[in-house]
């Protein structure tokens, strides 16, 4: 079956549908600048299973649950399910809780970076810049051997596993399942995470761009890197039409707002801004993905990138309940601590798993 959606114009579709149905699940009740941002919405599911206390960042998104059955529906159906794993799962792990940690440093995955951007948020600008920073340091890695490991074909039920967890998900949000008097599951009444689009609509979007995502391979982290590694442009088409459709249909409802200060569920502390995504691009660049596009590898079997999601949401549960996470007051306590060792970490892991040329 061809793949019109890995082509030029269908990368660009893509972008342009990702960008399109972030602004309007904003429109819709998202947070603001926040239709979509897979670290967000993954600290709010950490929240919701009570993984961490912090009460204003609690809700099982379905925009995750959509994007990781989206991405096994359509892998499914064209053939391209694959369970498979082994490739430093540990080491995976620890590179998707560290990216998470410098994602709530900025308040944004790359992908809320971008749509924060298209919002009129200038402190997006140092996300941006950081990430890339961190992508190129990743690169140099790659040049010079880095390597997990390879992967290697599993049991047909190993692919099962994170399709069948957001389904679970899936049934505690439409059931509203508490175990306990005072929860989990939780849901708050304040805060970010007591805005959100309706159920059909946010699992309606999330499905969408799950199946369009798996097909076309859109990854902003692998956008930046084919640029510097192999001047290919052909990921970066898709990332820009995110980013002029998102502003497009936030001039036409009224939602950009230009400037620095008092974005929406943002700061100004551009060193920490550009630092926390630095430890992300890095980090993103060393597991070979960014987290929208882990999910969908998830989806289409990656037990590896499943790793790296469980991962991601661990680093959510930790940033909130040590006091790394930032808000709109600042960076907090222990934040630039973690992102420093976070960099360390990953620099060790760099140096540590280049393959010797033989």
């Amino acid at each position: 079956m061809k793949n019109i959606f890995f082509s030029r114009a269908g990368i660009i579709i893509v972008g342009a549908i990702i960008g399109v149905f972030a602004a309007l699940l904003q429109y819709f009740g998202n947070p603001p600048n926040m239709g979509i941002c897979v670290a967000c919405f993954e600290r709010d599911i950490a929240g919701a299973l009570g993984l961490h206390r912090a009460d204003v960042v609690q809700y099982l998104r379905p925009e995750i649950i959509g994007f990781v059955l989206g991405a096994f529906l359509m892998a499914a159906f064209a053939g391209e399910f694959r369970p498979r794993g082994g490739s430093s799962p540990l080491i995976r792990f620890f590179l998707g809780l560290f990216a998470m940690i410098g994602a709530l440093v900025f308040l944004g995955c790359p992908w809320r970076a971008l749509l924060r951007l298209a919002g009129g948020d200038g402190n997006a600008i140092l996300g941006l810049l950081g990430l890339t920073s961190g992508i190129f340091i990743g690169i140099l890695f790659l040049k010079k051997g880095f390597n997990l490991g390879r992967s290697h074909a599993q049991a047909m039920g190993s692919g099962w596993i994170m399709p069948a967890l957001m389904l679970g998900l899936l049934f505690l949000l439409t059931f509203q399942v508490s175990f306990a008097p005072g929860g989990p599951i939780f849901f708050s009444a304040k805060g970010p995470g007591s805005m959100h689009a309706p159920l059909l609509i946010s699992i309606a979007a999330g499905l969408i761009i799950g199946a369009l995502a798996q097909r076309s391979r859109f990854c902003t982290m692998g956008a930046i890197r084919d640029v510097m590694l192999t001047r290919d442009f052909h990921l970066l088409g898709g990332v820009m039409a995110l980013v002029v459709f998102a502003f497009a249909v936030n001039v036409i409802l009224g939602q950009f707002k230009p400037g620095f200060e008092g974005q929406p569920i943002a700061h100004t502390n551009h060193l920490w801004n550009f630092l926390g995504m630095s430890l992300a691009g890095l980090a993103f660049a060393l597991a070979g993905g960014c987290p929208g596009r882990q999910l969908f590898l998830s989806g289409e079997g990656d037990a590896d990138a499943g790793v790296f999601v469980l991962g991601m949401v661990t680093g959510a549960a930790v940033s909130h309940n040590f006091a790394m996470a930032s808000s709109p007051k600042g960076v907090a306590a222990f934040g630039p601590i973690a992102v420093i060792f976070g960099i360390v970490f990953c620099l060790i892991v760099g140096f540590t798993m280049i393959e010797k040329s033989k």
